[in-house]
């Protein structure tokens, strides 16, 4: 399976996979229930830049360049969510929203960014367990939460590869040409996911 995980020695890279998990998703919960207010896209922005910051990524500005990365690999989801939004909504919560949502997703990046695959599907397994009474089915329902968790950077890192493959190309930075090969390396993306799921007996 494919993962943004980088072996490093910080305190959020040895931190247990189950207090990290709670820890980042408490965070996203506060962020998300921000209201759709012009301050909440300050808040939301300050939020992220502090929690890589201080997430332990790597000396100097390590942490900063990343959070810059993984915002540019988001760049066509924040301008999606913002157009669609400043249509039906207006521009106040259009920059608010848009901000919830990219400081989500690059915050949950950073659980994917610190922890293996297998701990992070160990950890949502042992939470689950107790659930297992009432027919949960805790192995299944920690493979789905875990690939939901990964899949969206994944995604991102994909649609800055195909952008800078048609640069590469020469290519003009047009949406029309962006979005078919983009759907191709998703599908493929999701064939390959499908693929690794069922070699691990998963139906």
């Amino acid at each position: 399976m494919l993962t943004l995980y980088r072996p490093g020695t910080g305190w959020l890279h040895r931190m247990p996979a189950g207090p990290k998990l709670l820890l980042i998703l408490s965070v996203v919960l506060v962020v998300s229930l921000l209201p759709a207010h012009w301050s909440t896209a300050a808040i939301a922005a300050l939020v992220a830049i502090v929690g890589y910051t201080v997430s332990g990524l790597g000396p100097g500005l390590r942490g900063i360049r990343e959070l810059g990365h993984q915002m540019f690999s988001l760049r066509w989801i924040m301008v999606i969510t913002l157009v669609s939004q400043l249509i039906f909504m207006g521009p106040e919560p259009a920059v608010a929203n848009t901000a919830r949502v990219t400081a989500a997703i690059v915050l949950a990046a950073l659980l994917s960014l610190t922890t293996r695959v297998t701990a992070l599907l160990d950890a949502i397994e042992r939470g689950l367990r107790p659930l297992e009474r009432l027919g949960l089915d805790a192995a299944r329902c920690a493979l789905l939460l875990t690939v939901t968790i990964s899949t969206i950077p994944v995604l991102g890192r994909r649609a800055a590869e195909v952008r800078d493959a048609q640069r590469a190309r020469g290519a003009r930075n047009n949406p029309q040409t962006f979005v078919i090969p983009f759907l191709i390396v998703a599908l493929k993306h999701a064939d390959e996911l499908g693929d690794a799921l069922t070699a691990r007996g998963v139906r």
